[in-house]
């Protein structure tokens, strides 16, 4: 789709109606622009994606329930957005080494005809994947407290606090939280980047552990080992997961 295309179709994004109105002002300028709904929270806003699947998001960064970045995380990459943000200028570092352009509140009309100058010209792009976008984006030594999973309709949000452990299949992490499993599609690499190094640990290149859920540790074989988390569940260890396990344990002791 090109920059001189007619009916982009537009979702908006905030959880304050004057952000909304804002946006709808300056958009009544560019009749090609079709606002097909508008979402004051992060569920919404994934579910009207999915139903809609319009061209162009105006998507907020603080939001009740879900956050942009948990959004963007759950709609994928197939479409053009425009950030709104009031003040993180984490995320503006990120989006500017990431090309996706954004909106400082407040802001004006020579600023919103730029942005939408721009994300016209990324429709039909790709966008970095939404997991790399989220990281770059994070303070440094900042880890996510919660991880969000889509699972059909329903959105999923796992505090990291409950999980127990995440295991590698493909392209894709199950994450055990609750006698639960849940897929998501991460690399177990990401996720582990994103995890507190405190409290996780990769004892194997397909397991990540929540050290607070392991019990104990036990031989397998002659040179294998597995932990036992407080459910039951036994993960593999390998060698130098084993070494690393031990040390932390130790220093926990």
């Amino acid at each position: 789709m090109s920059s001189s295309a007619k009916n982009i179709r537009a979702v908006l994004v905030d959880d304050e109606d004057l952000a909304r109105q804002m946006v709808r002002e300056f958009l009544g300028k560019h009749p090609e622009v079709e606002i097909v709904a508008e979402c004051s929270n992060g569920f919404d806003a994934v579910k009207a994606v999915a139903d809609l699947k319009p061209d162009l998001l105006f998507l907020d960064i603080q939001m009740p329930k879900l956050n942009g970045f948990e959004v963007l995380e759950l709609i994928g990459t197939d479409r053009a957005i425009i950030f709104v943000t009031a003040y993180d200028e984490y995320a503006i570092r990120a989006f500017d080494v990431h090309a996706v352009d954004y909106l400082l509140k407040p802001f004006n009309t020579e600023r919103f005809e730029t942005a939408l100058d721009r994300a016209k010209k990324r429709l039909g792009g790709k966008l970095p994947p939404p997991t790399e976008l989220a990281q770059s984006a994070r303070p440094p030594a900042e880890y996510v407290q919660r991880i969000v999973v889509k699972d059909g309709t329903r959105v999923h949000i796992i505090p990291t606090a409950k999980l127990d452990y995440a295991e590698a299949q493909d392209d894709y992490v199950a994450l055990a939280s609750e006698g639960k499993l849940h897929l998501k599609q991460q690399t177990i690499s990401s996720l582990e980047t994103t995890l507190d190094p405190t409290r996780f640990l990769r004892i194997h290149r397909s397991y990540i552990v929540n050290l607070e859920k392991v019990t104990k540790i036990e031989p397998y074989s002659k040179d294998n080992h597995v932990v036992v988390l407080h459910n039951g569940a036994q993960l593999p260890v390998s060698r130098s997961g084993y070494a690393h396990l031990k040390e932390v344990l130790e220093q926990k002791k």
